[in-house]
């Protein structure tokens, strides 16, 4: 079993669904009308372009990318 890696997930609301993308992997992109289950679909979505890489004996990206909340005034 390879080692795992974390990698930054945005999700976003829109109008009528959920979307997700992680800024470390360009072009895997989610898209539910949950949080949930873009959540899941996101997952699946790295673990398959990731699965693409490997057997194509590319490097896999490596998570670089990190997130933090700022409060500011209302």
């Amino acid at each position: 079993m390879s080692p795992r890696r974390q990698y930054l997930v945005i999700i976003e609301k829109g109008a009528r669904n959920y979307s997700a993308y992680s800024p470390d992997i360009p072009g895997c992109i989610a898209t539910a009308r949950t949080r949930a289950q873009v959540a899941r679909r996101i997952r699946e979505a790295i673990r398959f372009h990731l699965e693409g890489l490997r057997r194509h004996g590319l490097a896999l990206p490596l998570p670089s990318s990190s997130a933090e909340i700022i409060e500011v005034p209302a």
